[in-house]
């Protein structure tokens, strides 16, 4: 039976729907302004169009992959993938807790990173508010704000570093948040202990400071300085981390917060009840038991790291100083085409257009083997 709007059958065309020339709009305002992320095609259509294996090298992933015993942790989960998950995620926070020498009440475990910049948005940022951006950086952080109709504030980058100076002049009282990531994405530059701490010193006490450390396992400059200790006594300070980098969790999309117990409490009042799944929860907290295996992805990054920026070099090019597993490299105004001709090597690499850096190539870092096949890819597609 054909139902009724209106007196109307919901199949007769021919009627005008009531409202059909008034309607308001469905989608806010500032949510039409958004530039939606598009992904990447997966590695399978990727290999099937160009008819070889692609090593992926644009989205600053894991060179060695999880560790065997995250692997095995899913394994063994995967018969309760029926049962909804700790919505707490109780083990894993007192997991953290233990290792950090902190409370549980400290941590707030996310569906990745990006759910929790999520979260602070939802929670704190309305329409009158502004929020401090360096520009460029990690996407998210002005999508998050611009959903909740906030203004975003912009402060170029000075030499591929955030301009702190910049920031602090700034700060207005509609200042609701402030983004900084250590090391930053998309340079892998970093802010020195001094810097931060001299920021942190003079900033207002009313915006939430929102560090982001989803690279720092990989920071062995000794002047890197590590966001937990700034902590005390601070009670807008939220510290980001992630087990997608180190711990080569990427696919199962689990970090945490760390930050005062109120503030957990508060961001916990926005939080879905059961947002990280199963299966990322074990992997995470079989990850941190696996200390060998974090070394060794540690100690590849910084090596390779290394080798790369020299072999760069050699070849002319101009690589940023970075404490990431990625560099952001300048190789001319020919960026766009390597890049498609690399790709047709079977190696994928960012375009620095994308990631706001035109005539830059960003390249994770991998092992020697995966290096050299990408070192061989640059050769042949400079040409």
């Amino acid at each position: 039976m054909a139902g009724l709007y209106h007196g109307v059958s919901f199949l007769d065309t021919s009627y005008p729907l009531p409202y059909s020339e008034s309607v308001r709009p469905l989608i806010r305002r500032s949510v039409q302004k958004i530039i939606p992320y598009e992904p990447p095609p997966p590695l399978d259509h990727l290999r099937a169009e160009i008819g070889r294996e692609v090593l992926r090298l644009s989205a600053n992933e894991s060179p060695l992959g999880p560790s065997p015993l995250a692997v095995a942790a899913i394994r063994d989960e995967a018969t309760r993938a029926h049962l909804y998950p700790d919505g707490g995620a109780q083990p894993l926070r007192a997991a953290l807790a233990k290792s950090l020498g902190l409370s549980p009440g400290h941590f707030l475990v996310g569906n990745g990173a990006d759910e929790l910049i999520g979260l602070v948005a939802r929670a704190c940022v309305g329409p009158r508010d502004e929020v401090l951006v360096p520009h460029p950086a990690f996407e998210p952080y002005e999508t998050a704000a611009q959903v909740m109709g906030a203004k975003i504030v912009r402060s170029p980058l000075r030499d591929y570093r955030i301009d702190l100076p910049d920031l602090l002049a700034k700060v207005t009282p509609r200042t609701k948040v402030i983004f900084l990531a250590n090391p930053h994405n998309p340079t892998g530059a970093m802010i020195r202990r001094a810097e931060l701490d001299a920021f942190v010193e003079t900033l207002p006490p009313d915006p939430l400071l929102l560090l982001d450390e989803a690279y720092w396992e990989f920071a062995d400059d000794p002047e890197f300085p590590v966001g937990t200790e700034l902590l005390p006594g601070r009670p807008r300070l939220l510290i980001l981390r992630t087990f997608s980098k180190i711990a080569g969790l990427a696919g199962l999309r689990i970090g945490y917060a760390i930050g005062p117990p109120k503030l957990i409490r508060d961001l916990n009042r926005v939080r879905e009840p059961f947002n990280v799944n199963r299966l990322a929860q074990v992997a995470a907290l079989a990850a941190l038991q696996d200390v060998d295996h974090r070394e060794r992805t540690r100690m590849v990054v910084r090596e390779e790291r290394e080798f790369l920026i020299d072999e760069y070099r050699r070849r002319g090019f101009h690589p940023v100083p970075t404490q990431a597993n990625f560099i952001l490299v300048a190789v001319g105004p020919e960026a766009a085409a390597i890049r498609d001709r690399m790709l047709k090597e079977g190696v994928l690499v960012r375009e620095g257009n994308a990631v706001g850096f035109p005539g830059h190539l960003r390249v994770t870092v991998g092992t020697r083997e995966q290096n050299m096949r990408m070192l061989q890819a640059l050769d042949r597609a400079r040409g």
